[in-house]
């Protein structure tokens, strides 16, 4: 048998959907797709750079959480709904994970709400 724990944001939509923000898991710690919205206040920046910054805090706060952090992130998977988005995306990335380098894919895609211009997830390694 597994063990498993899960981990909140307190976000609504957690509830709502049915899933975690993280789950830890033979030993490792999945963060669900994060988006950019600041969860204190339930709002979303429009700009693309900054729901990158806010949806990598999200995820940094979560590992936390865990007990890992973001130099454990082994995969990223990022989401950008306009191929636009990528440099400012980019630019945010390389500021958190320029020396963590994880194996990573992006794709440009749409996302659930309009407002969402990116949508990141990571698997950690626990410590």
């Amino acid at each position: 048998m597994t063990d498993r724990r899960l981990i909140s944001s307190g976000s609504p939509f957690e509830k709502a959907a049915g899933y975690s923000r993280a789950v830890i898991a033979n030993g490792y710690v999945h963060v669900s797709g994060t988006t950019g919205y600041d969860y204190d206040s339930m709002t979303m920046p429009d700009d693309v750079a900054a729901q990158t910054a806010n949806a990598l805090e999200t995820i940094k706060a979560a590992l936390a959480d865990a007990g890992s952090s973001l130099e454990d992130v082994v995969r990223a998977r990022y989401y950008v709904t306009d191929r636009a988005y990528v440099d400012a995306v980019f630019a945010v990335l390389g500021e958190y994970f320029a020396d963590i380098r994880p194996a990573a894919t992006m794709v440009i895609c749409d996302l659930i709400k309009e407002e969402m211009k990116v949508e990141i997830e990571v698997t950690a390694k626990l410590k």
